[in-house]
This record gives C-alpha cells, structure tokens and sequence, in this order.
C-alpha cells in the first residue's frame, strides 16, 4: 500500500514538475517574425492606461547592464501590426545598442485585447504612449528623465501627438510614419472632398444602428487573401510583409483580420497633428524616398519648430522597406540621436 502510494506521489510530482516545465516552454517560445538576439533579455509586462485598459508588452533590455539608470525608448506600430512585428524588430535592435525598449500592442490590438477589440481611437492610441511612459518611468532600471518613443507607420502619428501633450518624452523618431487621420478624413493624397466625406460618415453612422441591433461590429475592408494582380503598388507591398512568411503573425490585424468598419468616425473628426507645431523636443522623421506615404512625412516636418527637428530621406526605400529591411533602416542613425537627445545630464 505504501509503495503504491509513494509511486502514485512520484507520478504527480513528475507530471507538476513537468507541467511547470512545459508552461515555462510555452512562454520561451520565440513567436515574433524576426531572429531572436543573444545580446538582449526579453519579458513580457502589462500596464493599465488611463482608460482602464491593460496594455501587454515586451520589455528588451542589454544583457550587459550598468549599475546606472538606463536611457528608454517606448514603440508601437505599424497601424494594424503587433509587437511580435516591426516595433518588436526596433526594440531588440535598439536594445542592442544600450537602451532598455518596450515594445508593446496598443489598446484593442494583438494582447492588449478588449471588448470590443480592433478598434482604433486617436485619443486612446495617444494615451497608449504615455501610458508606456508611465510604466518606463517606474522601472527600476530605467532613468525616467531619459525616455522617448519610435512610431511606426500610422503610430508615428500618435506618438508625435503624444509628444504635443507629454513633456516626459524627451525624443521621438518616426519611422515612414502615416498621419491616420488625414489620410481617413481625406483619403490618400487628399483626394476626397467634403461631400464624400458626408457620404462616408452618413454610411459609417447608418452601420452603427446596424451593428447595435445585430449585436456585432462590422468589419473594415483588409488586405486581400491573395492578389489579383491589379493592385496598387503599396497594397502589394503591404501584402509581401503581412500575408507571407516575412512578417505574418497570427495576431496581427493585417495579417489575419480586420479592423472595426465604425472605427473611422473618430479618426475623422479628431485631427491628431494640430499642436505639432507646439513640440519643443527633439523629433527625427524618417522615410522612404519612394513610399507612397511620404508626404505625411514632408508636410508634418513643415509644422515641426527649431533646430532639433530633422527629416531624414531613406534613399530608393518603399514603405514597408523600413519594417524589416536591415539594408534600408538606419538604425545607426536612431542610434545616434538617442543617444545625444537622451543623454545624462550632468
């Protein structure tokens, strides 16, 4: 009876010793789109912002660590992507050259899902970056008067309206940036006029009844399954990184969903770049020389003030080249103004 007992003990002691080895496993397991550093350590981390809504990130930090507080740098994007993605791409390379980098998926997208999920809001996305700030500016490594952002794509637009509104951010860099709600109020190259912006509303307000009584969100158009052929030249290059092997990742909105259809009305009533003009810190816009989007980039250095603000043009580079292309970003030069705009005082 005893040995039975004592085997039956053995058994379970395996199996939760297992059990715990395998959960340990599931969370090692390197799920991003890109090769994994040696150089860097990696952990996930959650915060709440301000709405209540609990962010998920990962947190890179230099295995070679200092007994001083580290310079920080907080990413999100591109529009419609997770941190598995780009930003997580920035935040290890970063990583590597010194500064402790969260890369985290903004309210409603991959892990920082809540009801009722792909959702986008200029406000909250906004507030998303400071809450990132918020967390930084309490980890104990981190020196909190060192902090600035990276924003990919349509985040490039919410992390500069942040820096309009949190003097905390000491730097920010934007990479091949979009300014969504231009380009939704407007259309790409400001091509629709103010009646097809009343149409567009009236049909996105004649959705909400409807989603209200169906009880379910309708879904905006996304990337196609496969190309036609007849595409424009930016959605076939959107759909080389999101819907292939390059940089598919089941939780990505554009990989594998779509956004919320209503989603557009706040986008189109609340310009996000407004106060621009007002940001006294360091700004580096960087863009594709022949990426589609490249006027968000050119028309928001315009209404950028002072002699720290800088617009840097990637030669031959298409949008997506700055998502994953090591040949086209210049992280030498991220590197370079992080580190002089993020210096120590002394």
């Amino acid at each position: 009876m005893f040995n039975k007992i004592l085997l039956l003990f053995i058994f379970v002691f395996i199996m939760v010793i297992g059990g715990i080895n395998m959960v340990n496993a599931k969370d090692n397991i390197w799920d991003k789109t890109f090769k994994k550093s040696e150089e860097v350590d990696v952990k996930k981390v959650s915060f709440k912002n301000r709405y209540g809504i609990t962010l998920v990130g990962d947190l890179y930090t230099p295995k070679i660590k200092t007994e001083e507080k580290m310079p920080s740098i907080a990413i999100a994007g591109p529009f419609g992507a997770v941190k598995e993605q780009a930003s997580g791409l920035y935040a290890q390379e970063m990583a590597k050259k010194g500064f402790i980098t969260l890369a985290f998926d903004p309210s409603y997208t991959g892990e920082s899902v809540s009801e009722p999920g792909n959702v986008s809001s200029p406000e909250i996305n906004t507030e998303d970056f400071s809450a990132a700030i918020d967390f930084l500016s309490n980890e104990k490594n981190v020196d909190p008067q060192r902090i600035g952002v990276i924003g990919i794509c349509g985040f490039g637009g919410f992390a500069l309206n942040a820096c309009a509104i949190d003097t905390r951010i000491k730097a920010a860099a934007t990479i091949t940036m979009y300014d969504m709600t231009r380009v939704t109020a407007n259309g790409y190259f400001d091509s629709m006029d103010e009646n097809a912006r009343y149409e567009l509303k009236k049909s996105l307000n004649e959705q909400r009844t409807i989603d209200f009584k169906n009880g379910t969100y309708a879904k905006a158009q996304g990337l196609p399954e496969k190309l036609k052929g007849d595409e424009p030249q930016f959605v076939k290059d959107y759909y080389d990184y999101y819907k292939t092997k390059r940089g598919f990742h089941k939780r990505s909105i554009n990989s594998n969903g779509n956004w919320n259809k209503t989603s557009s009305l706040a986008l189109i009533n609340m310009p996000i770049l407004a106060y621009s003009g007002e940001i006294k810190n360091p700004v580096l816009l960087i863009h594709g020389e022949k990426a589609h989007s490249l006027y968000f980039s050119q028309d928001t250095f315009k209404k950028l003030k002072g002699d720290n603000k800088e617009l840097f043009i990637v030669k031959d580079a298409n949008h997506v080249d700055l998502y994953d292309n090591f040949e086209k970003i210049p992280f030498d030069k991220l590197e370079n103004f992080f580190t002089k705009y993020l210096k120590e005082d002394k």
